[in-house]
């Protein structure tokens, strides 16, 4: 029987799943893989190949088996104890951007959201520059309906293919993705693969300054340089997350090694050693503080996965 975390062992889990073309790892730390540089392992990490390969796996795979799926960690909080069950890291696979017909970019879920910004400036297509100020994957902007600079993804995606936990292949309008503010509402268990993208003809020059303000604007503004999570709360209906949280009195706070940004207070940092549980327990301590001088409940922004320390309990399968 499975522990009530959830955790089991991870090469008694490996021997479990089905085979594969990409890579089944046992244990994986994923602290690296994440901007804020915490967290514990995954029992296992699945590196699909392609969207076959994932496809296959997913239909083979005993349907009691947790599945998370994680993109390049900019706004991940991995929990101390780990991730149970199988997560899923789209890689080189899920990498091919192309342009097509009438200002169109198609992109694989892995690519970074500022590459996509490239690939638009060097054919000339407007629209998609604010995709430079968001630090994830294009998977991640489907997810959330990211967003930056006064536009969303709902505003420019035409289309998105996707996995769902039978295995089965699926393509998606953008009203099937029924987004609103930070929130996507199509199916939890759809693993995106890849986007489809409507720009417009722009001037390059125009785009490329653009996306030189974008660039600026994040470096005066944000601790771009610093072991963080991006932004840690959404913005209620009619406030700034930021504003609420200086006029609480919680810029510099800190609890161990984690710390409010003094530079943009919705940023928390990990000076050297903080662990997950300090960050979690610093952006609860923020959501108390605001709701107590404003009356405002704060909703995370960033993503929080897996069980904390002490939640590690194994046993054989």
């Amino acid at each position: 029987m499975r522990p009530a975390n959830g955790r089991i062992d991870g090469e008694a889990l490996l021997a479990r799943l089905p085979e594969v073309r990409g890579r089944l790892v046992a244990e994986a730390p994923l602290s690296g893989l994440t901007w804020f540089r915490v967290g514990g392992p995954a029992e296992v990490l699945f590196t699909p190949a392609d969207e076959d390969d994932l496809a296959a796996f997913l239909a083979a795979l005993p349907g009691e088996v947790p599945v998370t799926v994680i993109g390049v960690g900019s706004n991940l909080l991995v929990r101390d104890g780990g991730v149970p069950g199988v997560v899923i890291r789209l890689g080189r696979g899920f990498s091919a951007i192309s342009v097509e017909e009438g200002y169109r970019v198609r992109a694989g879920t892995a690519v970074p959201d500022v590459k996509v910004a490239r690939a638009a400036l060097d054919n000339g297509i407007a629209g998609l520059t604010f995709l430079r100020g968001i630090p994830g994957t294009i998977g991640g902007a489907l997810r959330m309906n990211g967003g930056a600079y006064g536009r969303e993804t709902k505003d420019v995606l035409i289309g998105a293919r996707a996995v769902d936990r039978q295995g089965r292949q699926v393509s998606l309008a953008l009203e099937d993705m029924h987004y609103s503010y930070r929130h996507c509402g199509a199916p939890d268990d759809l693993i995106f693969t890849e986007a489809l993208f409507q720009g417009e003809p722009g001037d390059s020059d125009r785009i490329a300054e653009a996306m030189r303000e974008i660039t600026e604007a994040r470096e005066q503004s944000q601790p771009v340089r610093s072991r963080t999570g991006g932004s840690t709360f959404k913005n209620p209906p009619g406030e700034k997350a930021w504003q609420l949280i200086d006029a609480a009195g919680m810029r510099g706070f800190a609890v161990g090694a984690a710390r409010v940004s003094e530079k943009h207070c919705n940023f928390l940092i990990n000076e050297g050693g903080a662990t997950a549980a300090d960050i979690e327990a610093l952006g609860e301590e923020i959501r108390r503080r605001v709701r107590e001088t404003s009356g405002i409940a704060l909703d995370w922004e960033i993503r929080r996965i897996g069980v904390p320390a002490g939640e590690t309990a194994r046993e054989t399968a």
